[in-house]
């Protein structure tokens, strides 16, 4: 289950704040909304874990294939360019992308805003939230997002200026022109 916590009452964390919060306290998965709200992560069973390393092992097959790019796992946080900090259960950044930043930037929470980002919903997440930050990772500039919710059968997929398309039990997805043949098989 997710938790967000409003500071607003008693402080506003801007960037740094919550990087050093969150190197403060490493045992916790921490991410911060563009209204500056501090959302607490709670750990995944072991269903969506599986899951979520399958889809990150698929990623990262294709882009030891491809050497486009660079796969990060939901341990990264990225510093989006619309204010939030998010962590992607699985993302992707070309390395066109990834070039541009200095190793300083690397290091920390990556000022960019992934490419390619897949949310895994697990039976603690609450739908909507997940939206909305899969429509937060749009406005920040992401090319392709996939949220898969096993729970309906369904993933939701996000591409920039066009409406969510919803696709019910599919059993491939393909990268399009993100991820020039990237075909992922879901197991439900």
């Amino acid at each position: 289950m997710t938790t967000v916590l409003n500071l607003q009452s008693i402080t506003a964390l801007n960037r740094q704040q919550f990087y050093q919060l969150c190197l403060n306290n490493p045992e916790l998965s921490l991410e911060r909304n563009p209204q500056g709200e501090l959302i607490i992560m709670s750990p995944v069973g072991g269903i969506s874990g599986k899951k979520e390393a399958n889809l990150i092992g698929d990623l990262i097959v294709w882009n030891r294939q491809k050497k486009l790019g660079e796969v990060f796992s939901s341990s990264t946080i990225f510093s989006l360019p619309n204010g939030g900090d998010r962590s992607p259960d699985v993302a992707w950044v070309s390395l066109e992308k990834w070039e541009t930043l200095s190793e300083k930037e690397k290091e920390g929470f990556p000022p960019i805003c992934p490419d390619f980002v897949i949310e895994l919903r697990s039976k603690s997440d609450r739908l909507k939230p997940l939206q909305e930050k899969m429509k937060e990772y749009l406005d920040s500039g992401l090319k392709l997002g996939w949220l898969i919710n096993p729970q309906d059968k369904t993933v939701e997929i996000y591409r920039p200026n066009q409406a969510v398309e919803v696709l019910k039990m599919p059993v491939n997805l393909s990268g399009e022109n993100v991820l020039l043949d990237l075909e992922i098989t879901l197991d439900y």
